[in-house]
């Protein structure tokens, strides 16, 4: 079955970035390289790591072996609370670009604000120095709320193109995301299904828009993400499991069944709290 491509979505910075990638969060290190080989040739080009995930090294080998040109592909790392500081922020990039073997990243994200640290403003500066060098296309924010996002814009000259959260129908953060669109932050959503936590994919919410699509459960809840403009990052070390994830561009949920998912709504966090993650 062929899977229509990806579609992409502009970020504030001119730069483009495809909607749907991978997240290879607890994916074992030996098994990245051919996880992410694997998603290549099943048509993803979006890879997201971080430092703290230890596989940075086994994305980078799937590039360097997949043949697609570099051009093509999005690469996404992130900056570990432990590194944060501007000293520390730019010596852990560079550790990072050499685990990848890669010149340079697509995106680099504060990985969470660490309030009691009280360094994300300066790490933030630090990435907006990184992107002027060009060895960082785009800079962003992950696990962000809204009291850190506007402190950012206030003290700093860049606005992040993502923030990167915890999103899933009982866990929506209306607020962090309303904030996100009103200044153009495109919202990134992990654990887009849950992580397992909760029986998200039994919901008759869900399963009812399944049958009537002839979809999976999974299936059903990431075209929900996609249809509310989020960028979207399913994990998942299963060929048939990712070629799955994929496959949601050649359907729509009605406005009644997306109505109906966001509707689960609820105090739902199966994450950290960001402020208490330090």
């Amino acid at each position: 079955m062929s899977v229509p491509p990806v579609p992409v979505l502009t970020l504030n910075d001119g730069r483009t970035i495809p909607q749907l990638g991978l997240g290879v969060f607890k994916i074992d290190p030996s098994e990245t390289t051919q996880v992410v080989l694997d998603a290549f040739e099943l048509g993803y080009r979006h890879i997201d790591t971080a430092r703290i995930y230890n596989n940075e090294e086994g994305v980078g080998q799937a590039v360097a072996s997949s043949g697609i040109p570099r051009e093509d592909l999005f690469i996404t790392t992130k900056l570990w609370n432990d590194d944060q500081g501007t000293d520390t922020a730019f010596a852990a990039f560079e550790k990072s670009l050499e685990r990848l073997g890669l010149d340079y990243v697509d995106l680099y994200l504060v990985h969470w604000p660490c309030p009691a640290k009280n360094l994300y403003v300066e790490s933030w500066q630090a990435l907006e120095k990184i992107r002027a060098s060009g060895r960082a296309r785009s800079i962003g924010v992950s696990n962000f709320l809204v009291p850190h996002l506007e402190r950012l814009l206030k003290e700093t000259h860049i606005v992040p193109v993502v923030d990167q959260i915890e999103s899933h129908p009982a866990h929506q953060q209306p607020a962090t995301e309303a904030f996100a669109t009103a200044h153009s932050i495109a919202v990134e959503s992990w654990g887009p299904l849950g992580q397992g936590k909760y029986p998200l994919l039994e919901l008759p919410q869900v399963t009812s828009a399944a049958a009537a699509h002839d979809r999976s459960p999974a299936q059903v809840v990431l075209r929900w993400h996609i249809q509310r403009g989020h960028i979207v990052l399913p994990k998942s070390s299963q060929r048939a499991r990712l070629a799955e994830n994929i496959s949601v561009f050649d359907f729509e949920l009605s406005e009644n069944e997306m109505a109906a998912i966001t509707a689960v709504e609820s105090v739902g966090r199966v994450g950290s709290n960001p402020n208490e993650m330090n």
